[in-house]
Order: structure tokens, then sequence, then C-alpha cells
């Protein structure tokens, strides 16, 4: 039986990732008195005179939500919010399993942004943090935009800042691996989505000064006017010797690819075309842009994928968890740029550089220690940048 057909039998045996446990005990009617009625009526009280007692009086404390519209569902696509329950799931399941995170999946059935960040915005108060999950660009950067706007808790959209943050600590360390400087590096990242697109900002905030962006019509350039808003802005930032042409011409002398894009595009021959020991990260899931044998086989020195059964997975179970337990401690109103540089140089400082090799440049996404240290970044960031409240 195949890893899919042995995953179906199991959710059918599961019957979903999660459950609700009690943490009140209630054996007698002293216990219900204390949990429920007439006890209750005093943490209400509480509540009502300072909100920001929920924190300390209901699980709000450790509770985030996993909200998604189905529309970008882990290379499913828009497979609509019902089908996309059991990764949000998953997810919850993470939470709680990596970082003790208490998480609750939420399928919102509108494609609306207003209609979507309403909806948010009145559920926020049962929940400490919001994590964004599976919702198509470009609608994912405002709907992650305005909730920040009118929120005052932590949202966090996995699929953009999860995959920057894991991105980055990988190319911390293959970077030691190849002895190169990241200040002089060229990086191509193709796929400007979500994903890419936060790729691409948070290299730039860790001192990646030369990116050239690819999507399916080409390199992005400053000043092409049939840009979306999206691409105009990463366009100032990026490609600034203004390089034109498709993905074939943007490799040409590049140190570092990173790809959030789609299966079997790129050929050895533009694996040869890269610098030596070329940094190759092949990320679209579950078929690579090119397979580690055949980057490794044309020169690349450094290969990492998204996938568990080849060396170095970039994967965001190595961010996620830890950030929000960081997050929640230090009961941060926000998960600033600063936070998620903090959480990409702990994810690449677990690697003892005596360890460093081509094959072992992040840790296992099964590393009890990632969470615990990530978390500690993340709250020392949040005390140093002012957004903590705790």
């Amino acid at each position: 039986m195949n890893v899919k057909e042995e995953s179906l039998k199991k959710h059918f045996e599961w019957k979903g990732k999660i459950e609700v446990i009690s943490r009140a005990k209630i054996n007698s009617k002293e216990d219900l008195s204390l949990a429920y009625t007439p006890g209750v009526a005093e943490p209400c009280l509480v509540i009502n005179k300072d909100e920001s007692k929920s924190f300390e009086l209901t699980r709000r404390s450790n509770l985030v939500a996993v909200i998604t519209d189905g529309t970008a569902v882990l290379g499913l696509g828009d497979i609509g919010p019902l089908a996309g329950m059991p990764v949000m799931e998953g997810k919850c399941a993470l939470f709680k399993e990596f970082a003790d995170v208490d998480a609750f999946p939420i399928c919102v059935k509108s494609k609306d942004v207003d209609e979507i960040v309403r909806t948010i915005e009145l559920i926020s108060g049962s929940f400490g943090g919001i994590n964004l999950e599976d919702i198509s660009a470009p609608r994912c950067f405002e709907i992650e935009k305005r909730l920040k706007e009118v929120l005052d808790i932590p949202v966090f959209h996995d699929d953009q800042h999860g995959t920057a943050i894991v991105v980055a600590a990988a190319l911390i360390n293959a970077l030691k691996v190849v002895k190169k400087n990241i200040a002089l590096v060229k990086v191509v990242i193709n796929g400007a989505g979500s994903a890419g697109i936060a790729i691409c900002k948070h290299l730039l905030n860790i001192g990646v000064k030369n990116i050239i962006m690819v999507d399916k019509f080409g390199i992005i350039c400053d000043g092409d006017e049939s840009l979306s808003k999206a691409h105009k802005e990463i366009a100032k930032l990026t490609n600034k010797e203004m390089v034109k042409g498709g993905l074939k011409e943007a490799f040409d002398g590049a140190d570092v690819f990173i790809g959030v894009s789609a299966p079997n595009i790129v050929s050895e021959e533009m694996i040869k075309s890269m610098n030596s020991d070329a940094i190759v990260f092949p990320m679209a899931n579950p078929t690579p842009e090119i397979m580690p044998d055949l980057a490794l086989k044309a020169g690349a020195r450094v290969v990492g994928t998204g996938r568990s059964d080849f060396p170095n997975q970039i994967n965001n179970v190595l961010a996620f968890p830890g950030i929000f337990r960081g997050a929640l401690d230090s009961r941060a109103t926000t998960i600033n740029e600063e936070m998620k540089v903090a959480c990409s140089f702990a994810l690449a400082n677990l690697i003892d550089e005596k360890d460093l090799r081509e094959d072992n440049i992040i840790p296992n996404a099964l590393d009890k220690r990632v969470a615990v240290e990530v978390a500690k970044a993340v709250t020392t960031a949040a005390k140093k940048t002012g957004v903590n409240r705790i």
C-alpha cells in the first residue's frame, strides 16, 4: 500500500486528527459549580472589566485559529474549504505535537476579501493568534495586511512566511558549506506567488543583495506596466541589472536557485550554467523543478527540496510551531520582521558548524530542539522590538 492509500485508510480510522480534551475535571457537584455555574460568573465579570484578563482566565493564551478558504491547498489548488479541512486538521496536530499549542481549524466558505477579513475579525477574540493557510495570491496579501491593521494578536500566513523562514535558514548554512558571502551571491527565485515573494523579501532582510524573480511570463523587471501590484512592488527590489528573458537567462551565472513553482521545468543545462558550488532548492511538491540526482549530476553542490525522502527537507513545520509558541509566550501583538529573521538564524544555528555538510544544512523536522529554540528566539526578538505584553 502506498502512502496515499495508507493515509486515506488512516483518515477513515481517525475520523479527524484532533479532539477537545477538558482541562477541568468534573467529578462532583463542587467541580461543576467551579467550572460552570454559579462560579463561572466571577471570571466573566473580571474579563468584562478588563478584556486582557481573557488571556489569563481562558485558553485564549494558547489557542491559534488555523484559517483557510481552500483556494490554494497543498498543490491541489482551489478545492474548497471543506476539502481543505484535512490539511487544516493536520496543521493543528503539528501545532500541538511540536509546540503544545492548541489550534483549531476554521474553513471559511467565501472568496471575498472583505467577508473573510470581517469573519476573522469577529471571531478573533477567542484566539491568541491567527494562522492563515492555503489562501491564493494575490488575495492572501490583502487579507493578511488588513488583519494586521485591525487585530492586536499575531497574524501569520504560513505559506508565505513559514516557507521564507526555513528557506533562509537552509541558505544561511548552505552558504557556509560552499564558503560564499551572502551579500555577493546571485539568487534566482522561480515562482512569484505568495511564497516566492515572501522568500524574496525575507532573503533581502537577512542580507542577500542580488535577486532575480521569475514567473511564468519570464523575468520580472521594474517598469513593466503589465505586472500586477505585488509584482511591481517586488520589481523595485530585485533585478537591479535589468536582466531580461526567461528562466534560462536568469540561471546564467547564478549561485542559488529557489523554486516554488512547477515540476520538471529546470534542465541539467540550466544547472550547468550556474556558478561553481551552486545551491539548488527545487521545492515544488510532490515533484520538484528538477530531481536532486539530476541537479547533483549537473554540478550543483547543495540540494534541498520540500520532500522527506531526500536530504535537506525544507519544511514549514520547522518554523510555525515555535514561532507561535514564542509569540504566545510573550503575548506579542504581531509577528514582525525581526522575529522572522531571529527564527531563521535560530534554525540555522541548530546545526553545529562542525556537522555542516552538503546533505546536512537544516534540522530534521522531528528534532525536538527546534520548536524550543525558535520560540526562545522569537520571544527575545518580541521583547527587543517592544511588541510583547508580558
